[in-house]
């Protein structure tokens, strides 16, 4: 699943190269995808793209007369950018929007639950936008203090994920946090002292900053369809800790797995499966 690295990398790779670029036409193969009709998607013809700037998970395309395209990859989605027009055999594609030039932007999902969604918002939709307006405060590049907002009685790895606590960070990413941070993610926000939310906040911002640095390093466009992670932790179960060398553990939920390392995360205790979620503090 695209997320904060992975998204803020496809905002920058590509609105680098269309600002300034003038729409031809705009449709949506994906009958599923497009999410509002008002207005429609003829209205983008003949504006000019702004720019693409990245909220939380959500990516931002900017447009002339105050349009803009809100998509959320989900698990599966890519904005790409191509040189060419999708032709008939491209089944992935979801939302196509042709610029003047040849090129083409285009939502594509891979998989089958076609999940991806897309809005287009006038300014005051844009600014009474649910999924934008409810979210959290950013996780990067400056994460804010964490004690106050993550002070509930929930556990870390559900807290970090909520998008209302904090924007842009899913499964992958707060499993390396947490072991960055050396806490368990059963621990219960509310019950973290001064230090450990401090070395929290650390660990987000580092991890984040790494795997930023590590895209700007090695992602060029095309965005891949397939944009490896470098991750530590996160489906890593059985390999060593790459601190303590410890063999990392993982619990098993019905849609994703939740990576740990038992030393330095929770006190030397194994977690067998998600029923056993109590015996972590």
């Amino acid at each position: 699943m695209p997320e904060l690295p992975e998204v803020e990398i496809t905002a920058r790779r590509i609105g680098a190269v269309v600002a300034g670029a003038v729409v031809s036409s705009a449709l949506a193969p994906g009958v599923n995808t497009l999410k509002t009709f008002e207005p429609p998607l003829q209205a983008l013809e003949g504006l000019e793209v702004l720019g693409i700037r990245r909220r939380g998970k959500l990516l931002i395309v900017e447009l002339g007369s105050g349009l803009a395209l809100v998509l959320h990859l989900m698990a599966a989605g890519r904005l790409q950018l191509f040189d060419g027009l999708a032709g008939p055999r491209d089944r992935t594609s979801r939302v196509l929007v042709r610029l003047d030039d040849g090129r083409e932007l285009r939502l594509r999902e891979f998989g089958t639950k076609q999940a991806a969604w897309v809005r287009l918002l006038d300014e005051g939709g844009l600014a009474a936008e649910e999924t934008i307006t409810t979210l959290g405060p950013e996780a990067w590049p400056d994460p804010p203090p964490l004690r106050e907002l993550v002070a509930q009685p929930r556990p870390l790895h559900a807290l970090l994920r909520d998008q209302r606590v904090i924007a842009g960070i899913g499964r992958a990413w707060v499993d390396e946090i947490l072991h960055a941070a050396r806490l368990s993610p059963f621990r219960r926000g509310a019950d973290l002292d001064a230090a450990e939310a401090e070395a929290l906040r650390a660990a987000v911002r580092e991890r984040l900053d790494a795997a930023i640095d590590h895209y700007e390093r090695t992602v060029e466009l095309p965005i891949p369809d397939k944009l490896g992670k470098p991750l530590a932790v996160h489906r890593r179960q059985g390999q060593p800790c790459p601190r303590c060398e410890t063999r990392l553990e993982a619990v098993f939920f019905e849609e994703h797995v939740m990576s740990y390392c038992p030393a330095c995360q929770t006190g030397g205790r194994v977690l067998k499966d998600r029923r056993l979620s109590r015996l972590l503090k």
